[in-house]
């Protein structure tokens, strides 16, 4: 009988986004069942005192055992080449799980300036209160994240390609500087996921997920994983297991099934997202595009060497400021003003009031979050139909 929970290595990205994790159950179900269990019961007190007690492997309790968490895990962990998932309630709960996890006072971070919002926040407002330092640096700058580093320095920390400005960075560069220094890496991957792009093969030692972005791909649930070697994810266990910033059930199973449509869904993310930049970089409204599937991105052969396409994700800076930037969002009759992405709808926002608008002025400054910067999360919508919505703002501001 074909075993699903141990895939051959010669299957596919696609094959393992469709076949891996799932372990039938006596009613030999296709489809993947979900768990909406608190609990599990035993056949007598000693096996429950065996598993408890990491005696025998079985589950325990759902806040950090669960089939059908597990059956996400498992699948994740298959597309990233990682050795393990640990599942949580969120992307923002994912990192914080892994910086709790490998940190502790007295230790630093070096991070990119271009982070999402949040990301700055949780670093700068919380672990900060624990005695970790954070130290920001220009993403694409090698030099200066190597002389950030210092002997405190545990983590290196980036999302690549960058939020909203698709910058990019060289994985396997940057990769080769934490181990010099006796750091880990960790890349935030959701903007590419799994299908265009795979952190840890160019050697990061974490892979951080909001699996609410494309790995759901239909805007329904929030939940997060980070993905690397057994060693360093028993530690993200633990907290998950004590702290518990645990996943649902529910919401392991619509990322499971997300997971089977990922390459597909983010192929045609990608096609529609390169022909609506290279529309808007020739309109006469926008002064800027930014995208790493452009030509004119100055990062473009990094970005085309390290990663299988480049995602769907604009950044689009327009004429008059958050005036024109506004007036273009609020003339948009299809597209969702929505701070989320990673739908088949398309979304669009403003940066710098959503999700960056909690930086100061000195932190947008200094990542590129600018006045007239409207973020274009590209969905699956025709073509046509998003170049009508969006003209009918960009035209007034021709």
């Amino acid at each position: 009988m074909h075993d699903e929970s141990n895939p051959a290595d010669a299957w596919g990205l696609d094959t393992r986004a469709i076949r891996t994790g799932h372990q039938r159950t006596g009613e030999q179900e296709h489809g993947e069942p979900i768990f909406p269990t608190s609990s599990f019961v035993y056949e007598s007190a000693a096996e429950a005192a065996r598993k408890f007690g990491g005696q025998e492997p079985g589950n325990i309790y759902s806040r950090f055992t669960n089939p059908t968490v597990r059956t996400f895990e498992q699948r994740l962990a298959a597309l990233e080449g990682g050795e393990r998932c640990v599942a949580t309630s969120s992307g923002m709960s994912a990192i914080l799980a892994s910086a709790l996890a490998l940190l502790q006072a007295g230790d630093e971070i070096v991070a990119s300036r271009s982070l999402f919002g949040s990301t700055v926040s949780l670093f700068d407002k919380y672990l900060s209160k624990l005695g970790i330092t954070i130290r920001y640096v220009e993403l694409s700058n090698l030099e200066a994240w190597e002389a950030a580093v210092t002997p405190a320095t545990r983590l290196l920390f980036a999302e690549t390609p960058s939020n909203p400005l698709s910058e990019v960075v060289d994985i396997a560069a940057l990769a080769e500087i934490a181990r010099r220094h006796g750091a880990w890496l960790a890349i935030d991957n959701c903007f590419l996921t799994p299908a265009l792009q795979q952190p840890l093969a160019l050697g990061a030692d974490l892979v951080i997920h909001s699996a609410t972005k494309y790995l759901d791909g239909q805007g329904r649930a929030v939940g997060g994983a980070v993905v690397g070697p057994d060693k360093l994810l028993e530690e993200v266990y633990g907290v998950v297991r004590t702290c518990g910033p645990c996943l649902s059930p529910f919401n392991a199973w619509i990322f499971t099934k997300g997971l089977e449509t990922l390459g597909l869904r983010m192929k045609a993310h990608c096609a529609n997202a390169r022909q609506l930049a290279e529309w808007l970089e020739v309109h006469p409204a926008v002064e800027r595009v930014h995208y790493s599937g452009l030509a004119s991105h100055p990062q473009h052969p990094l970005a085309a060497r390290q990663q299988r396409d480049f995602g769907a994700v604009l950044g689009v800076e327009v004429k008059g400021g958050r005036e024109g930037a506004w007036s273009v969002i609020d003339a948009t009759r299809l597209l969702s003003i929505t701070g989320n992405l990673g739908d088949v709808k398309s979304t669009i926002t403003h940066p710098g009031t959503t999700t960056h608008g909690r930086l100061s002025d000195d932190q947008k400054a200094a990542a590129g979050i600018r006045e007239g910067l409207i973020r274009v999360a590209v969905g699956l919508e025709d073509l046509a139909d998003l170049q009508a919505d969006l003209s009918r703002g960009l035209d007034a501001l021709a």
